[in-house]
């Protein structure tokens, strides 16, 4: 609500500015989620060839490095203080033809409705509160956004309603950003290279050891060398994993070894990713890496990977989705063993999966 009273307070200055706007056909995106998110909107930059984009910083290492973004504004860096978040709004105010708000919240709801552009399309989701329709007045489109939605397609048809989510691919860094150092543990083998995170940012998210070992024990069968990727608070889960296993010899851990710049690379070196829905998955479907995905809370209607996944949810009827994209709880009602149990249906579909993807081209064959 406070936004709305800064935008009231400011809205003279607002009309006093417009006179000088630049005519100059800038594109600002607005769009400050993190990893997962981000790739999702790389289809729309592709669309329009060269944009400007409020983020949070936590993607900032990957937009840096994407030819279709020109500057990059953080939200982190004005959100907290009455004068900072009055500074980006005036920052932003003239600079843009067309402003496409992704992620309409509050704050970014209100920076989208403050600029003086020609052409303004927004995003409305489930998650709207009343007042936020003194901003979405000020949008020349307004797209109705529903859980049955595909992201993807919906921030595209923003700019371009004929167009659809086959028209352009997603990337983490365009072109794909390659490190001057690579990682001893990357170099070419004649195993199958999978990847796996066994958290996600989302605590809530992280699948049990006793899942993991069930996969790993499907897959022992099979030369599979397994890559773990994460930050590094993300050691303990690989200790409960290791503490777990009888064998570890085909797990090498690349925890806190790679910066997040350097992740779309490692990750497009691997023949496989297997994660939960998280940022890593979004990055793996992005170079082309086939990927299991294990939805378990989530509902992947909305937003899920695209290069021909294997996507597994709860066979349970009663564990119905409770995560989305503009509503994603911290805590859910069942726990996480119920929410990713496998089934030895579902454990023989991965194996099947990561069988005839493999076997189908890959490098080592």
């Amino acid at each position: 609500m406070s936004y709305v009273i800064i935008f009231i307070l400011l809205w003279p200055f607002k009309m006093l500015m417009k006179p000088f706007h630049q005519r100059k056909g800038r594109n600002l995106v607005i769009q400050t989620a993190k990893i997962g998110d981000f790739v999702n909107i790389t289809p729309l930059l592709k669309h329009l060839k060269k944009s400007d984009v409020l983020i949070s910083k936590t993607v900032l290492p990957l937009a840096g490095r994407d030819s279709t973004i020109e500057s990059c504004f953080l939200i982190e860096e004005y959100k907290n203080s009455l004068l900072g978040k009055i500074r980006l709004a005036f920052k932003l105010l003239n600079r843009y033809e067309n402003v496409y708000l992704l992620q309409p919240n509050s704050t970014n709801a209100f920076y989208a409705a403050f600029c003086n552009a020609k052409y303004k399309a927004f995003l409305i989701a489930y998650t709207r509160k009343w007042y936020h329709g003194i901003f979405y007045q000020t949008a020349d489109v307004v797209r109705l956004h529903q859980k049955t939605d595909f992201t993807l397609e919906s921030y595209l048809k923003l700019a371009d309603a004929s167009l659809s989510a086959e028209s352009y691919s997603k990337h983490a860094t365009y072109p794909l950003w390659k490190p001057e150092r690579t990682l001893p543990e990357l170099t070419e083998n004649n195993k199958i290279k999978i990847g796996i995170s066994i958290s996600a940012g989302n605590k809530a998210k992280t699948i049990p050891t006793a899942v993991w070992i069930k996969i790993l024990n499907i897959l022992a069968g099979m030369p599979c060398q397994f890559y773990v990727f994460g930050p590094e608070n993300e050691q303990k889960y690989l200790d409960q994993l290791l503490e777990k296993l009888g064998n570890s010899e085909n797990i090498i851990s690349l925890i806190g070894k790679l910066e997040l710049q350097e992740v779309p690379y490692a990750i497009s070196q691997m023949d496989m990713y297997i994660a939960s829905d998280s940022g890593n998955i979004y990055i793996a479907d992005a170079v082309n890496i086939p990927v299991v995905c294990l939805a378990g809370p989530c509902d992947l209607t909305e937003q899920h990977p695209t290069c021909a996944p294997l996507i597994l949810t709860p066979e349970d009827k009663k564990l119905i989705p409770e995560s989305f994209i503009f509503s994603a709880p911290y805590k859910f009602r069942h726990s996480a063993e119920e929410l990713f149990a496998l089934s030895d249906t579902q454990l023989d579909k991965i194996r099947s999966f990561v069988m005839n993807k493999v076997f189908q081209g890959q490098s080592h064959v």
